[in-house]
């Protein structure tokens, strides 16, 4: 390799990163268009791009502005001197962020290749950086589809890798039981099974709204549905959900007494056989020990950066509990594989205790298999 030249594989990044990374460029912001946004799918010959970029520089010396036309121009020339340090576009493509912020005078240029191959050559400066072509890389690609359903309530939920979500809670107002007899019973109770219908229409069409844009994505791999009665039942016998819907309901009903975020965690931990599950599962009930461990002051937890590293390389953590936000998630889930041989549970931002978890411990703890001297 030439003196200068970057190995395009080196520009490989992890989805871990790239979600990172799209968290940083989502912070960017400018009054005038002058971040640069470049897509350059594999394949593409690394002299048309330069071109394309020289071009842009010339054009610029047209911006009015004299302010603007600097911040377009640097982020112009930041690009074409990285472009030219890469020999050939990497087997996924390659990607440029380039800007300045313009009231602090800070600079950046973020130059990689992402996890998956983009098919796309675009380019733009804008007052953000584009980064919509990413972001289906960053989503947990398997999702469980999860719906409370009584007679004149549901809710609509999603559970992604050990994100769980509320996407929608509907209601309607159906009356109860009453007090008539005869011609007029049989006449209300057929009012109100009409409304029950209706509802679980309604209900339906609001679950295929959120729900088939992750079928078409090919994310949604089953739909559990709840309940605290006997309407689940007729809701899954009645096929009121579309087709695509219903050929994924699970077998299982689950009985819970809740709708809403309460309600899902419920499903969640009563429902079985699915890995997103598991995984929402792991999280909280390594919070509820870890938690436990602390209020019997048991002297099997670990905490702070120091003493955790060092009881890691003792081999005695069993359980490493991290908050997805940490971004060095992925050093200490190597450092617990190769020292401790440790369960590593990813405590999610869904989870209610995930704030305190983070402000309190930084969002890094450990559950020992013995106590250790401090």
């Amino acid at each position: 390799m030439q003196r200068g030249r970057i190995d395009e594989t080196k520009l490989v990044i992890s989805r871990r990163r790239l979600a990172k990374l799209l968290k940083e460029l989502k912070q960017w912001s400018a009054p005038a268009t002058v971040l640069l946004s470049l897509y350059v799918p594999p394949g593409r010959p690394v002299s048309d791009v330069m071109n394309l970029l020289s071009e842009e520089l010339s054009v610029a010396d047209n911006i009015k502005l004299k302010k603007t036309r600097n911040a377009v121009k640097r982020a112009l020339s930041a690009a074409i001197d990285r472009l030219k340090m890469i020999p050939k576009i990497p087997p996924n493509g390659l990607v440029m962020f380039c800007g300045e912020n313009m009231d602090t005078g800070d600079f950046a240029c973020y130059v990689f290749s992402p996890p998956e191959k983009i098919n796309v050559f675009y380019y733009r400066t804008d007052k953000r950086f584009i980064t919509d072509f990413l972001e289906e890389m960053v989503e947990d690609r398997d999702a469980i589809g999860i719906l409370i359903v009584e007679r004149d309530q549901g809710t609509i939920g999603i559970l992604r890798g050990s994100r769980l979500e509320v996407l929608e809670e509907v209601s309607d107002y159906i009356p109860g039981k009453h007090k008539m007899g005869g011609q007029s019973q049989r006449r209300y109770d057929r009012i109100i099974e009409q409304m029950v219908d209706d509802f679980f229409k309604r209900f339906a069409e609001h679950a295929a709204r959120h729900f088939l844009p992750y079928v078409e994505k090919g994310m949604l791999k089953g739909i559990i549905v709840a309940g605290p009665g006997y309407a689940k039942r007729d809701f899954v016998k009645g096929k009121y959900l579309d087709y695509r819907l219903q050929n994924l309901v699970s077998d299982e009903l689950v009985d819970v007494a809740y709708q809403g975020d309460q309600g899902l965690k419920e499903v969640v931990m009563k429902a079985h056989g699915a890995v997103q599950i598991q995984l929402y599962r792991d999280s909280i009930e390594a919070m509820e020990e870890f938690k436990s461990h602390l209020a019997r002051a048991t002297g099997m937890v670990v905490y702070g950066e120091e003493d955790l590293k060092r009881a890691l390389e003792m081999g005695a953590v069993k359980l490493l509990l991290i908050h997805e936000d940490r971004d060095d998630l992925e050093e200490w889930k190597e450092m617990a594989e190769n020292y401790s041989g440790a369960k590593v549970v990813v405590i999610p931002s869904s989870l209610p205790e995930s704030e305190w978890f983070k402000n309190t411990f930084g969002g890094l703890a450990g559950i020992l298999r013995y106590k250790i001297s401090r």
